[in-house]
């Protein structure tokens, strides 16, 4: 049986801006304030969408509005749609005079603490018309679907998103310069027995997953990897880390200045390869969007694989010094 489509020409847009209003503050009462209409209005809005459709967008609770598996479903198609019509009629009300255009941008805690965020004022002197919103949410794999574009760390994953590899995480061993030259001249077991072990929080994973799979690797076994401090971000853990103790596994190219200034050293060559990457992701429809565009290129050029391949010589002399 062939499926009866919504014509557009009923689309009920009040009915859509109000349940986007409610998802987005959680209750009906904060909804009806931003919106400027009665809050029996309001829920007559959202109450007419759900019959539309046949099904329920929220799950009343007696104390909270919680979005169905519809309604998560319907809420970012909702935003990303209202937030373009509101672009172009900016930009036809304003034409010819310079817009703002907001980007939504997701990255990792570290990525954008230690990389992105100390050069952002470059995008943003080129490109003074498009603002940043930057989310930094901790753990792994895609981003949600009101993003614009994001840096996330994850494994290879097959989904309907564009994706570009900027690099693959390499994982080795990092310490302050005088903790390696006090314990100059052991072998890697009675470096790591010897000296307290910094674990880095991955998601779904175990706590000390990371050191876990190097002793595997390294055939370390009487090496006890359960203790030490666990962090939620590498940034966290190799801050430790510089305040002269602890070891951190951390992936190289993240921290490549820290090496290449001396702040840390690599007491051993060993690496460990988990299969994960810093990704970027942007919805396909998106990249014909201009800030979108400049945005994705300015990400790509500054940290893709080109220049992954540039500071290879820089990172390899500084593992040699």
């Amino acid at each position: 049986m062939d499926r009866v489509r919504i014509d557009r020409r009923w689309l009920p847009l009040n009915a859509l801006r109000a349940f986007e209003a409610v998802a987005k503050h959680g209750s009906f009462t904060g909804a009806a304030n931003a919106l400027l209409i009665s809050q029996s209005a309001l829920s007559r809005h959202v109450i007419s969408l759900e019959k539309l459709i046949g099904v329920q967008l929220f799950d009343r609770r007696p104390h909270a509005l919680v979005l169905t598996a519809a309604g998560q479903h319907l809420l970012p198609v909702v935003s990303k749609s209202l937030d373009r019509l509101e672009y172009a009629l900016d930009e036809i009300r304003h034409a010819g005079a310079p817009t703002l255009r907001t980007l939504r941008v997701q990255m990792p805690p570290s990525f954008a603490v230690h990389l992105a965020v100390p050069i952002l004022r470059d995008f943003r002197r080129a490109n003074a018309e498009v603002e940043i919103d930057l989310v930094s949410p901790y753990g792994v794999g895609p981003p949600p679907s009101d993003v614009d574009v994001a840096v996330v760390y994850s494994k290879p994953t097959i989904t309907d998103l564009v994706s570009d590899l900027l690099w693959p995480v390499r994982l080795g061993i990092l310490c302050h310069p005088d903790l390696a030259r006090r314990h100059a001249g052991k072998d890697l077991a009675a470096f790591l027995r010897d000296n307290e072990l910094i674990h880095v929080r991955i998601a779904d994973l175990p706590r000390h997953h990371i050191w876990a799979q190097l002793v595997k690797q390294q055939n370390l076994s009487p090496v006890n990897f359960e203790r030490g401090l666990v962090f939620d971000t590498a940034l966290l853990a190799v801050q430790y880390a510089l305040s002269g103790e602890g070891v951190a596994l951390v992936d190289l190219n993240l921290f490549r200045d820290d090496v290449a200034s001396g702040r840390l050293v690599r007491p051993f060559e060993v690496t460990l390869d988990e299969g994960y990457g810093y990704y970027l992701v942007t919805h396909p429809e998106a990249l014909s969007d201009t800030a979108i565009a400049l945005f994705r290129s300015w990400l790509i050029e500054h940290f893709g694989p080109r220049k992954a391949a540039e500071d290879a010589p820089v990172r390899l002399a500084a593992a040699n010094d």
